[in-house]
């Protein structure tokens, strides 16, 4: 049996008073602690962490030998005296390191802020800095951030709030919003000076980018772990720990650059495509609108069109510029080379919609593709459209997945691989943008681009286009390349704040158009929205919580819907599962007495979660059923409206939460199928702070599935699909009821806005028996002969290019 490292995770000085030192970590059971300054033995207090990290929870192989805890340290006036801190752990008369710190170092902490860096991120290609953290004041902080010659920065600098952070300072209360995140670009040098001041405290801390000092500074870190693992556990841990990070390493994200190569065609399965001779060959129409564009960004433009393998293709191009303007004949150049080049120009200049606009009027083919005049195209992007339109030539949208370039146009970074067709996704942020390419006569039908939506004028069309066909295909390839530069949304989305407001605009007056009642409101960054529907009257909603004991978790749960929930029409149906303790069914008395809305059904058949859940909802009165677990608590006060407002649409026919472990990180953002060769929950252990790839955490969506841990769902829905399939006992029920109400032709959506802790099944116990292990395997092959074509194709909500091996939508792994 390997040994146990217990060591110290956490270690900070307590909020207020400055002489207590906090020290958290694993502690072996039945242990005493004894703390030294030199010689001098100090006063402990030890008692049990409360909240406890859920990779911990999953480590922790023989945690039945050890517990988290909380030491707290108060150490004497006159520290300068003194020369190291010890903390040992005794455990039967045997007294055995378990953290040590010099003196020096404590009193720098002790003169610091609280102050943590979770995240340094450096983008060469494109010369922006990223860092996010948190800091923890008794009063408020400020933030300011210098270079390396110590000139001030004008960076960007979000405050939010942390309540991991909060709930990790327990001692009292800290400044209301302790996280920032810090955004910054044109530095001189690749260090970064933070400074924050909070009363009289000043903290300076140092960023570097620098590869070499990145190197030197993790060299020194790992030198010194090993060092003290060797020393204190022993040559046995400390290969235990040396396998570990050489398995992680080996299982590092694949980065984009290695990336990229390996999926572009190669020159013989280009030259391949221009050979290819297809039954249907559809012209393009590639509208630009160009103003003042730069000749380089210009020539590089056309260039990556008159480089398309497939060519039934014209290039219309119109210059907004104006009379004079300053690429004119740059363009009558260009067009006395190619005849498929139309160029229009025009004496005043023009706004984008309108020079748009006359780029389409212009058009005669049988397709649009729109396009910015400082972009590029993949070589490949037509060929790919045509593929799928001969396979599928009733489609009238086509998009594509993207990247982003740098000025020069050598270098590609952020790529944005999407879900095919998402329309709550779409209502939170424009994640269709580029490649898009609609059928000539669903342009006509649906007009122009609209000026009083400049800004947003891609926007507003894309809604208006999907309003009118549902013949929607995505092609999940990257096609085309996004130029960023600082005056782009593409990197200083504050440089347009206006095209956010016509955003807004956009989608509120989509609403309008097809009948939906929501206010649409900016979300938590620029480009992001957030709707809330409006509901009609007051209807009841069932909620079901199945129970099996575990009154505490119960009585957590529903003081948390009694006392947070601002929507008061709602029942509470508890199916009792076969509970054996007697203070189970007291405890059902005392609520049935104290609450009118709440009551107690009996499930007398073994376990079965589909059938307990179908059982309570046939004792259910309301319009909706929300189905929750016993082990859940409601964080915010409006969940129930937030659920019932997307719930209500006639689209719609489940919804899921954002739910939390209790340690605040992600439980459930939603669920993909395929992830862990079955199923599972997106962003899963993230930070709660975190927003995900491509913001995917905050923003409102459609999945193929949500977990029934709280799901809410028509009741007319889930009598119609049959409620949960009863052969499934535990597992995956949730999953195969999803996919069924979205055969039967319902969206399923996860709701951001409605958010849950979660604290992880504690009523059901462990897959630790052979019977159980059988059971598992046995619903597994029922989950696949159930959906096979989704397992074959893939979940239509996740991009194949993603891997599955990881829930956080990292790249696939290179074969």
């Amino acid at each position: 049996m390997q040994n146990i490292i217990y060591e110290v995770e956490n270690d900070r000085f307590h909020i207020k008073d400055r002489h207590k030192y906090i020290l958290q970590g694993l502690w072996p059971t039945d242990s005493r602690v004894e703390a030294y300054l030199d010689d001098t033995l100090l006063k402990t207090h030890i008692e049990a962490q409360i909240d406890i990290g859920v990779m911990n929870r999953y480590q922790d192989k023989y945690i039945e030998e050890a517990s988290r805890v909380t030491i707290v340290v108060t150490l004497p006036e006159g520290l300068g005296r003194y020369h190291k801190l010890k903390v040992y752990y005794n455990k039967g008369g045997k007294k055995i390191l378990w953290f040590t710190a010099s003196v020096k170092k404590l009193i720098q902490k002790q003169n610091n802020l609280n102050l943590f860096i979770e995240e340094e991120r450096y983008e060469k290609e494109s010369d922006l800095v990223q860092i996010r953290g948190w800091v923890a004041s008794a009063t408020p902080v400020e933030l300011s951030v210098y270079d390396r010659k110590k000139h001030r920065i004008d960076a960007e600098i979000l405050w939010s709030n942390r309540l991991d952070v909060d709930a990790m300072f327990f001692e009292g209360a800290i400044n209301e919003k302790s996280g920032f995140f810090i955004k910054a670009d044109r530095l001189t040098g690749k260090v970064i000076h933070l400074v924050l001041s909070a009363g009289e405290t000043k903290t300076i801390r140092t960023v570097n980018f620098g590869t070499a000092e990145k190197i030197r500074e993790k060299f020194i870190d790992y030198t010194n772990k090993s060092i003290k693992i060797l020393r204190i556990y022993g040559a046995q841990a400390f290969a235990e720990k040396l396998k570990q990070k050489i398995t992680n390493y080996r299982r590092r994200p694949i980065t984009y650059q290695r990336w990229l190569p390996k999926h572009l065609p190669t020159e013989k399965e280009l030259q391949a495509q221009r050979t290819e001779k297809f039954e249907y060959n559809p012209k393009f129409s590639i509208v630009v609108p160009l103003y003042k564009t730069p000749k380089l960004y210009l020539n590089q433009m056309i260039e990556s069109v008159q480089a398309q393998t497939y060519s039934n293709w014209e290039l219309c191009l119109s210059d907004g510029s104006g009379a004079g303007s300053p690429i004119s004949d740059e363009l009558i150049k260009i067009a006395q080379t190619d005849k498929r080049i139309k160029i229009l120009f025009h004496d005043s200049q023009l706004r984008i919609s309108a020079n748009t606009n006359l780029a389409i009027e212009s058009a005669v083919g049988d397709y649009i593709v729109f396009m910015d005049h400082d972009d590029v195209l993949c070589k490949n992007a037509l060929y790919e459209c045509v593929k799928i339109l001969n396979q599928k030539p009733d489609i009238e949208i086509l998009y594509s997945d993207e990247d982003k370039m740098t000025m020069d146009g050598h270098k590609f970074f952020q790529p944005h691989f999407k879900p095919d067709f998402n329309p709550d996704l779409l209502r939170s942020v424009n994640y269709i943008c580029h490649l898009f390419v609609v059928k000539g006569g669903l342009q006509k039908k649906v007009g122009f681009l609209r000026e009083e939506y400049d800004g947003a004028q891609d926007y507003d069309f894309i809604l208006r286009c999907i309003e009118n066909t549902e013949k929607i295909s995505h092609i999940p390839k990257i096609l085309y390349h996004w130029r960023s530069h600082e005056n782009s949304t593409a990197e200083n989305p504050e440089s347009k704040s206006y095209a956010f407001e016509a955003g807004k605009r956009a989608i509120q007056s989509h609403y309008e158009r097809v009948g939906i009642r929501a206010t649409v409101s900016a979300g938590e960054y620029p480009g992001l929205y957030r709707s809330r529907y409006h509901i009609d009257g007051q209807p009841l909603i069932s909620i079901i919580i199945p129970n099996k004991d575990h009154i505490l978790d119960l009585k957590r749960c529903m003081d948390s819907i009694c006392q947070k929930s601002t929507y008061k029409n709602y029942e509470i149906i508890i199916v009792e599962n076969n509970s054996i303790e007697s203070e189970t069914f007291e405890f059902y008395k005392e609520i049935a007495s104290t609450y009118f809305n709440v009551h107690v059904v009996y499930w007398k058949g073994i376990f079965n979660y589909s059938e307990i859940n179908n059982f309570g909802a046939s004792y259910a009165k309301g319009e909706y059923l929300l189905l929750l677990n016993n082990d859940t608590e409601v964080i915010n006060s409006e969940w129930l409206e937030e659920m019932l407002g997307y719930c209500m649409r006639s689209d719609v026919g489940i919804v899921g939460a954002r739910l939390y472990y209790p340690d605040n990180t992600i439980q459930h953002a939603g669920v993909v199928i395929g992830f862990g060769g079955i199923a599972g929950h997106c962003f899963i252990q993230q930070p709660r702070s975190s927003t995900g790839y491509c913001h995917r955490i905050i923003c409102a969506q459609d999945y193929s599935a949500v977990t029934a841990a709280c799901m809410m769902v028509r009741k007319s829905v889930f009598d119609q699909v049959g409620g949960l399939s009863s052969e499934l006992q535990v597992a995956f029920n949730d999953i195969d009821f999803c996919l069924k109400v979205r055969k039967a032709g319902y969206l399923v959506v996860y709701n951001p806005y409605a958010e849950l802790y979660h604290y992880e099944s504690k009523s059901r116990g462990l897959e630790d028996t052979p019977e159980k292990v059988e059971r598992f395997n046995r619903e597994i092959k029922i989950i696949e002969r159930n959906w096979p074509l989704i397992f074959q194709e893939g979940d239509p909500y996740y991009n194949p290019n993603l891997s599955l091996e990881t829930q956080d939508f990292s790249l696939r792994r290179l074969d």
